[in-house]
């Protein structure tokens, strides 16, 4: 009896002396996670420009044949100066032929172009095309394609009376283009004058040509900012946006008169 007794005792006293779990209510509110998210653009590498960087605006609206268009314009024009062909063709067989620089060709081998390797002893790379796996020149640098497409065209006989044009008579370098075996596609000349058109891609043409024997020639160092024409702007709104005159964007653009139209790019001299 007297045993029951003392194991009670020890059973009692256990319970009463056990460890015991404290229940915590945190009054207040609960604090929500936001992470803020970065985005720092890549730097213009040298496997694409040979020159100064082009500025985007952080949040452009532009696509990628218009950005296309502004990375590239200063090359196109510096190859009309010494070629004679016309910026404004250059960018447009650049725009179609690489899917405005994101077909696997100009990515992964800097042609933009589309040039097959015809005694090519450089580096090269095989592509499906008219036939499976053919040979394309592949380029160290984006500019070098450019200037490859100009020698392509002018060391070749049957593209000889194309330079008898005008230098800005970009319908008749089309279909020039085309007749002289060029493309295959019916419609090449059609494609690339509507791209010429769509984009105002003749303007460039003009640049060159207003700029033929000055030293004071468009870089792609001035060519820094850019800007979309949205509804109620005016040349003298942007002017005063961007701190410039009417008569330097005027000059810039290659503009005649004040008349702009909506999703037009406009150049911007940069301070």
């Amino acid at each position: 009896m007297k045993k029951l007794l003392v194991v009670a005792l020890i059973g009692l006293f256990a319970l009463s002396c056990g460890s015991k779990k404290k229940i915590v209510t945190k009054k207040g509110k609960t604090k929500q996670k936001t992470e803020t998210v970065v985005v720092v653009p890549e730097p213009a590498s040298e496997t694409e420009l040979p020159k100064e960087p082009i500025v985007i605006p952080e949040h452009s609206n532009l696509n990628s044949t218009e950005i296309y268009i502004l990375t590239y314009n200063a090359i196109a024009m510096d190859e009309m100066r010494k070629s004679k062909i016309p910026a404004s063709i250059t960018l447009a067989q650049g725009i179609l032929e690489s899917g405005s620089g994101k077909g696997r060709l100009s990515v992964e081998a800097n042609n933009h172009f589309g040039i097959k390797c015809h005694g090519w002893t450089g580096a090269k790379i095989y592509h499906d095309d008219d036939k499976s796996q053919e040979c394309f020149r592949k380029y160290k640098h984006a500019f070098s394609s450019f200037e490859d497409h100009s020698e392509f065209l002018t060391g070749r006989g049957r593209y000889s009376k194309l330079f008898d044009l005008r230098p800005n008579d970009y319908k008749g370098w089309a279909k020039g283009l085309r007749a002289a075996g060029y493309a295959t596609d019916k419609r090449y000349p059609q494609k690339l004058i509507s791209l010429i058109e769509r984009y105002q891609l003749d303007k460039y043409d003009d640049m060159v040509l207003s700029h033929k024997s000055s030293k004071t020639e468009v870089t792609q160092a001035d060519v820094s900012i850019h800007h979309k024409v949205v509804k109620g702007d005016t040349l003298y709104s942007l002017s005063k946006r961007y701190n410039t005159t009417v008569d330097v964007l005027k000059r810039l653009n290659g503009l005649k008169n004040n008349d702009l139209s909506l999703g037009q790019i406009l150049i911007i001299k940069s301070n």
